[in-house]
């Protein structure tokens, strides 16, 4: 700096800058718990490669965030302003990909987190993407359909500056399956003036979804579980299995698991739970599903709490609802012999140091719920190449990346303390090595 520069300081905004509001570091408002959560767990994994600090901070940060606010009319009439978001995290390895949710808890920060920890899972898998994240804020329980279609499409013409087939690629996420994905690729394909299938996967079939999407990621978790208990040398058959939440990913997990000969001995919904020590009877529990809606009342096991399933006894706990389910409060009280994610973000760090002193594993879910984007590319392939797969192919090819991708982790694992660190450090390793290949432009 020199001397005038120094004479001169902050130009008389010390007094400002010290205030509350200008703590946080510029563009870095996206900081929150999840956020803080991905960002320990990269460190961790970072100081195993022994990573470099402009590199660390090249990988660390979201490359572009964009808020955006906009209104809709609700069928009432009534005018009503909604938040959204998309968080493009690395543009280093290809086009950005990641899933659109609509919640209530949808921030900034939470799209940050899921954003960074979607491109080091498009890493581990080989697949040619950076991660990206977006939603928008609002309770999809409490608006109509019509009301849903009006979101997702002002959402979608908000956004449209900074996406594109070959820019950054939606996907379903919590509320937004095939129905939205279509609004989506429609609304895009109107701005744009041409039909663009691309710009969206999970999509229906007819505009040019792929076969086998939509049970992609709980089927990628029971190829990962089956490659990990072969490395461990134990009998999927007769395990007992808990499973916090029974939505597109739960759901499919257990029916899978059951069919395989795994005992479901817990499962919970947004509604509640029910658990038996001697097995759910599977067929008999989607029946009452697919009448009531919810878990809720089902008779043939023992109500118990939604988080109370974490503690159930059983040898495989599988998360697959929301973020920070496993945390310092309840780690203790787990009684399982591994733990798997399905869902995304499930474990905190303090609850992962908990769970390593008890010996319980976990199968972190950068490698566990990585088979939705990787059968979201496949999608992708086959529109950019105007090409159809059958579902056989597909899922064969889905079962084919997700063993390949865990015996890649088990064989490494004595790079880091851990899968989590293991899995994070192969994948942060490709995409450091994409960055210092690209270097720094100008």
């Amino acid at each position: 700096m020199s001397e005038r520069a120094e004479r001169r300081g902050t130009g008389g905004w010390d007094d400002v800058l010290e205030s509350e509001q200008y703590l946080v570091a510029p563009g870095a408002e996206w900081r929150s718990e999840l956020y803080r959560i991905a960002t320990e767990q990269f460190e961790r994994a970072a100081d195993a490669l022994g990573l470099e600090q402009d590199i660390r901070e090249r990988l660390l940060e979201p490359r572009r965030a964009l808020v955006v606010n906009f209104p809709v009319r609700r069928d009432s009439g009534v005018v009503q302003e909604f938040t959204g978001y998309r968080v493009q995290h690395s543009l280093v390895m290809g086009p950005t990909k990641g899933g659109i949710r609509l919640a209530p808890g949808v921030s900034l920060g939470e799209c940050a987190a899921l954003a960074m920890l979607m491109t080091y899972k498009c890493a581990l898998l080989g697949l040619p993407f950076g991660g990206a994240k977006g939603g928008v804020r609002c309770d999809p329980n409490r608006l109509s359909g019509a009301e849903i279609e009006r979101v997702i499409r002002r959402y979608t013409a908000e956004i449209t500056p900074i996406i594109g087939p070959d820019r950054d690629i939606g996907a379903p996420d919590m509320a937004a399956g095939e129905r939205e994905m279509a609004w989506i690729m429609d609304t895009y394909s109107q701005e744009v003036g041409q039909t663009v299938p691309g710009i969206v996967t999970g999509k229906p079939e007819a505009l040019g979804g792929t076969a086998g999407r939509a049970p992609a990621t709980g089927l990628g978790v029971v190829f990962a579980i089956e490659a990990l208990l072969e490395h461990l040398g134990w009998e999927l058959r007769g395990q007992r299995v808990a499973i916090q939440g029974f939505g597109k990913v739960g759901s499919v997990i257990a029916r899978e698991l059951a069919a395989r000969g795994a005992r479901i001995v817990a499962l919970a919904d947004v509604s509640g739970g029910v658990a038996s020590e001697a097995g759910l009877d599977f067929e008999r529990l989607s029946a009452w599903v697919a009448e009531h809606g919810f878990l809720r009342g089902f008779p043939g096991g023992e109500a118990v709490g939604r988080r109370r399933i974490l503690e159930f006894p059983c040898d495989i706990l599988i998360p697959a609802a929301l973020e920070q389910q496993l945390t310092e409060e309840n780690a203790r009280d787990l009684d399982c012999r591994l733990v798997v994610e399905a869902a995304n973000g499930p474990t905190t760090p303090e609850a992962d140091a908990i769970l390593a002193e008890r010996g319980i594993p976990v199968l972190p879910d950068v490698l566990a719920n990585a088979g939705g984007v990787t059968v979201s590319y496949y999608e992708w392939v086959q529109d950019i190449q105007r090409e159809r797969w059958t579902t056989g192919e597909v899922i064969a090819r889905l079962e084919r990346q997700m063993r390949d991708a865990t015996r890649r982790v088990l064989a490494a694992e004595g790079r880091g303390a851990d899968w989590r660190t293991t899995a994070l450090a192969l994948a942060i390793e490709r995409v450091a090595e994409a960055s210092r290949l690209r270097a720094i432009f100008p």
